[in-house]
C-alpha cells in the first residue's frame, strides 16, 4: 500500500469521529513517527510504498484512534512548551492553557525578581503541587536553570513518568510523593508555589470528550460537585504560611469558578489577586500574593 491509499483508508476510518484538520494532524504525526516523513512528504511522496512492517504499525495506530485513544498515548509522547515529554495513561496530557500558566510564571519572575545564576547568590525556590508528567517544573527549570524546583504528586506512577521526563530534558528537580490534602505543613518557604490541580466537577463530565473521559486519569481531572475547590482551599492555606515575603501563588482554574476561586483566596489573606483569561477567553489563571 502506498501513502495515497493509506491516507484514503485513514480518512475513511476516522471521518465520523474527528474533524478533517485533526485527522490530517494525526496522519502527519504517525508518518513522522514511523516513516520519518515531513509534512510536505505526504504530498510529494504520495506513491511511496509502505513496508509491511510499517503498515502493521500504522494500521494498529489507526485502530486505536478509532477507539478514541489519544494520539499522545498511542505515540507515548508529546511536546509541551517546546520540550519533549513521555506520557502514559497515568498522567494527563498537557494542555495549551498550561503553557500559558508557564508563561505567566516566567513573566512574573523575570519582571519582579532579581535572581542570578551565581551559585553563591540566593536561588529562586519553586514548588509545583500535583506535578503529573512533570511538564510544569521541567519547563520552568529549562527556562530558569538557577532555580531550585520541587514537585510533588500523590501518584507514584505519575512520579515515575516525571522522573523519566526530567532525565529526558536533562534537568535536576526534586520529585516527592506526597498527598497534599493530608499535608499540614511544607518543609520550607518558597518564592513561587504553582498548581494545576483537579478542578473539573463531576457534573461537567458531559462536556468532556470520550478520548479524555475514557483514557486520562480521573484522579487528576475530577472533583466532587459539593466541594469543587477542595484543592484550592488546601493549597492556598499552605501557601499563606509557606511563601516568602514577596512570594507568589499561581493556579490554573476551572473556567466556571473564577470568581469563587478568587473569593476563596481572598479569605485566606491574599490581597493582590489577578484573574487572567486563556487564549480562548475563559477564566483560567490566578496570580496571587499576600
Amino acid at each position: 500500500m502506498n501513502i495515497k491509499k493509506f491516507r484514503d483508508y485513514f480518512n475513511k476510518t476516522l471521518k465520523k469521529l474527528y474533524p478533517t484538520s485533526e485527522i490530517d494532524t494525526f496522519l502527519f504525526l504517525l508518518l513522522e513517527e514511523y516513516l520519518n516523513f515531513k509534512r510536505i512528504d505526504i504530498v510529494l511522496k504520495s506513491n511511496f510504498e509502505i513496508s509491511p512492517e510499517d503498515l502493521i504499525l500504522l494500521r494498529s495506530s489507526t485502530k486505536l484512534l478509532e477507539q478514541e485513544i489519544p494520539i499522545q498515548y498511542i505515540l507515548g509522547k508529546t511536546e509541551f512548551y517546546g520540550f519533549p515529554f513521555i506520557l502514559n495513561e497515568h498522567v494527563l496530557i498537557p494542555r495549551p492553557e498550561t503553557e500559558e500558566l508557564i508563561s505567566s510564571i516566567l513573566e512574573n519572575v523575570l519582571k519582579t525578581r532579581s535572581f542570578h545564576t551565581n551559585a553563591n547568590e540566593k536561588q529562586l525556590k519553586i514548588l509545583d503541587i500535583g506535578t503529573g508528567s512533570g511538564c510544569i517544573p521541567i519547563s520552568l527549570k529549562k527556562s530558569l536553570p538557577f532555580a531550585e524546583i520541587t514537585a510533588i504528586d500523590v501518584s507514584n506512577e505519575a512520579l515515575t513518568i516525571a522522573k523519566k521526563n526530567a532525565v529526558l530534558n536533562k534537568v535536576d528537580i526534586n520529585l516527592t510523593q506526597q498527598d497534599i490534602l493530608n499535608t499540614t505543613s511544607l518543609n520550607q518557604l518558597y518564592d513561587v508555589i504553582v498548581s494545576n490541580p483537579p478542578y473539573v466537577r463531576e457534573s461537567e463530565k458531559k462536556e468532556i470528550k470520550n478520548n479524555v473521559l475514557n483514557n486520562e486519569p480521573h484522579m487528576a481531572l475530577f472533583v466532587e460537585d459539593n466541594n469543587p475547590l477542595v484543592f484550592y482551599n488546601k493549597i492556598s492555606e499552605l501557601a499563606k504560611n509557606h511563601l516568602t515575603k514577596n512570594g507568589t501563588l499561581f493556579f490554573e482554574i476551572n473556567q466556571y469558578l473564577g470568581k469563587e476561586t478568587v473569593e476563596l483566596i481572598k479569605l485566606k489573606g491574599f490581597n493582590k489577586i489577578q484573574l487572567k483569561k486563556d487564549i480562548f477567553g475563559r477564566d483560567r489563571i490566578i496570580i496571587a500574593s499576600l
